[in-house]
């Protein structure tokens, strides 16, 4: 009778132990064979030493991405038509061109780094041993960084066929001792490189079209969205490509 009730017992505390059990939400993502470049040097806080002549955004552009991307409103509430596409923020080549970057605005309490890769259009990454170099932008696009509106560079001359994607990775930038954390979080804007297991959690960057001035804008959220403290607010960095041909 005692070797019975020990035995429902057991059975008991396996099958408790198999209902506790949950599957993980996201996942770590490493990007172990991926080698780091910069555009250009970088001084103690993160600046570049390549930036161009800066670029105007204008009152109502600002207006435009303040209303749109309000601080700590949950966009997918405010905008679900946002979330409802396919469309990753990735830069697609159609001709031989020239790409510039031109920051916009900020809102984060982490030391972000920002960087972008490229890949052939008709062969995207799926796994991060695609990405074969992570070029850094702006070693500091967080807390302290100096960049300001309209700051502007150029990532370079690419021929068609070819795509650029964008990631930011979460703390990276060391201010104490002016590194780069190439381990951190990534999250991309390629939605399938992110860590998030349920794919309606996985984007991490949206766009936005701004007709008056025919700018696309990309917006990104820098937190884990399975994370209680995560906004999804996605204006933790903004800003908007151009092309000259």
């Amino acid at each position: 009778m005692r070797k019975n009730i020990n035995i429902i017992f057991l059975f008991f505390c396996l099958s408790l132990l198999i209902s506790c059990k949950k599957d993980p939400v996201s996942k770590v993502v490493l990007f172990t064979t991926t080698s780091y470049d910069s555009l250009g040097t970088f001084n103690g806080q993160g600046g570049v030493s390549n930036l161009l002549p800066r670029d105007a955004v204008s009152p109502s552009l600002q207006n435009y991405m303040d209303s749109l991307l309000p601080e700590h409103v949950d966009l997918r509430k405010l905008h679900p038509e946002l979330f409802s596409g396919s469309a990753i923020a990735d830069i697609k080549i159609t001709q031989p061109t020239s790409v510039f970057l031109t920051f916009i605005s900020r809102h984060t309490k982490f030391y972000n780094s920002f960087g972008f890769y490229t890949y052939k259009t008709n062969n995207p990454p799926l796994l991060p041993t695609d990405i074969s170099k992570i070029t850094y932008v702006f070693p500091n696009a967080g807390q302290s960084s100096t960049l300001m509106a309209g700051d502007k560079v150029k990532l370079g001359t690419f021929t068609a066929g070819t795509s650029i994607g964008f990631v930011l990775m979460q703390d990276a930038y060391n201010p104490t001792n002016n590194t780069i954390n190439n381990s951190a979080p990534h999250f991309c804007s390629a939605d399938i490189l992110n860590p998030e297991i349920d794919p309606n959690l996985k984007r991490h960057a949206v766009l936005n079209y701004y007709s008056p001035e025919n700018k696309t804008l990309i917006s990104f959220e820098d937190t884990n969205r399975t994370d209680p403290q995560c906004d999804n607010d996605f204006n933790d960095l903004i800003f908007y490509c151009t092309q000259t041909y």
